[in-house]
């Protein structure tokens, strides 16, 4: 009888210790171990899967160096407000990164002509800010050559980086497609409460180094926000990159 009792106890000790491991690591959460809670930055009117890109790993980083987050702008270019941001952008001298919407180009070829000639990357947000994974693949690749070939005609560059609209890409694209999926790690929900200051408080009690925020180019109250916590961070000591610097940092 002691034997089996010692047997039950060790068992139970064994399955408690496990349990807590498992938790720890996240394994239990959904989430990948050291990663942010994505989950929490997902618009709630999003239909996105939540497989969201985790941040630059700045571990290695040596001491001294200064933070870095890249400032992404979806669903432009737009007539007043791209241009605006544009302006105080180079003000600033901070490079960025838009994911443009295909259709958009026409008749604005000029602004994506001037957003590359002022060294900001260009990304692929579709030709119709269609969801991807609510088409057939063929529907999904006509989307994003589309896209492509309107934002290379007007800029001059090849695109190589595509952001799907909210949030979603079809895993079956990935033998389809040579295109980089950028997503992020901070989003203010600014399409949402179009207002500066509740913007710019989210987006500075979230920020971390190595973030990539998500902003919008089509409302005045984001480009609002985008010069105000371009300088509040930069007061704090960050440094803004592009995209593709920061993936490849």
């Amino acid at each position: 009888m002691r034997k089996v009792f010692f047997s039950l106890l060790f068992g139970a000790g064994l399955f408690l210790l496990l349990g807590m491991l498992w938790q720890e690591n996240g394994l239990g959460t959904g989430n990948f171990p050291g990663e942010k809670d994505q989950a929490s930055r997902v618009s709630e009117d999003m239909p996105g899967d939540g497989s969201f890109i985790a941040r630059l790993d700045t571990s290695r980083r040596k001491d001294g160096s200064a933070p870095v987050v890249a400032l992404t702008f979806d669903d432009g270019p737009h007539p007043v407000y791209t241009e605006w941001l544009l302006d105080g952008l180079k003000e600033r001298n901070i490079k960025a990164t838009f994911f443009l919407i295909g259709v958009n180009v026409e008749g604005h070829e000029d602004i994506v002509e001037r957003i590359a000639a002022e060294g900001h990357l260009i990304g692929n947000h579709t030709y119709s800010h269609v969801q991807l994974t609510s088409v057939s693949d063929h529907e999904a690749c006509r989307e994003i050559d589309e896209a492509n070939a309107a934002l290379a005609a007007a800029s001059g560059s090849v695109i190589h980086y595509i952001r799907p609209p909210f949030g979603s890409w079809p895993t079956d694209l990935d033998s389809l497609t040579d295109m980089q999926v950028v997503l992020w790690s901070v989003d203010p929900l600014d399409w949402k409460r179009k207002n500066t200051d509740a913007v710019v408080k989210s987006v500075l009690e979230d920020v971390e180094d190595g973030d990539i925020i998500l902003l919008h180019d089509v409302y005045k109250t984001s480009v609002e926000a985008a010069f105000q916590i371009i300088d509040r961070l930069t007061e704090k000591g960050y440094e803004f990159v592009r995209v593709d610097e920061l993936l490849l940092d």
